[in-house]
């Protein structure tokens, strides 16, 4: 598996990466916690603009992912609009969404740029010839809040998204039972063995799947989700906690 390096950060070596989210609605909001943030651990920042008022007054959005790098530094931001079928708080058109997308790829503020795979094909392609005509990487996602599919889905899954050219393969599920955790950590090692060639990204999440989240170093998957207060998926742990146990799993197995 080759590694990716974004910024001072490089995905697939050491020890597994955490993101935190900021799910803020306004421009201020979202500054001062990205101020929080930048105290903490953090390997990366994800901008849930899904949550944010003006998402789609595009010159407005854009100058506020400006001041928000202007204050995250080196960190680097992963731009998201989580739609509601996948669990977010909008239901754009896709014009709007592939739009917005690369308008924001080719601000060159944010460093990735999530892109969900229930788009069609048409869509799919727009948004990722865009994003990465504009060097912006890709994490391309998918997210059953439901339930956990069955090992082949999730394998399957991850390889269509780096088929299709994600940089950053990225599953999370729901477990209903202790099997289904079980199943998705499963899917994730066969993925690392099999097939992968690039960091990805796998989650079992809440509070049955919180073990996912901290065997990143088992599972293969490169990086996870912790939170600094506000949790943006059920199952997130804190941030700085989330570190410790990363890296004393990692130290224990190296």
């Amino acid at each position: 598996m080759r590694t990716l390096k974004i910024r001072n950060v490089e995905l697939g070596a050491g020890v597994p990466k955490t993101i935190v989210p900021i799910v803020a609605k306004t421009r201020d909001a979202i500054l001062e916690k990205a101020a929080e943030i930048k105290k903490l651990p953090a390997d990366l920042v994800e901008w849930r603009a899904d949550f944010y008022e003006d998402l789609f007054n595009t010159p407005v959005m854009l100058e506020t992912l400006g001041e928000l790098r202007k204050v995250l530094g080196e960190t680097p931001i992963l731009f998201t609009i989580r739609t509601i079928p996948e669990g977010g708080e909008v239901a754009p058109s896709p014009e709007d969404y592939t739009r917005t997308n690369i308008a924001v790829a080719e601000s060159g503020k944010a460093d990735l740029v999530d892109v969900e795979m229930i788009l069609t094909p048409e869509f799919q392609k727009k948004n990722f010839d865009g994003i990465h005509k504009a060097g912006c990487l890709i994490v391309g996602s998918k997210h059953d809040f439901k339930a956990t599919p069955s090992q082949s889905e999730i394998y399957n899954t991850l390889k269509r998204e780096q088929d299709a050219g994600a940089d950053v393969p990225k599953i999370a599920v729901m477990p209903q039972n202790d099997s289904d955790v079980v199943t998705l950590l499963a899917a994730s090692v066969e993925f690392k063995t099999k097939y992968s060639d690039r960091p990805f990204l796998t989650i079992s999440m809440g509070a049955k799947g919180m073990v996912s989240r901290m065997a990143c170093e088992l599972s293969g998957s490169c990086m996870t989700f912790g939170a600094a207060g506000q949790v943006s998926a059920p199952g997130q742990i804190q941030v700085k906690d989330l570190r410790d146990t990363l890296t004393l799993i990692h130290t224990a197995s190296n």
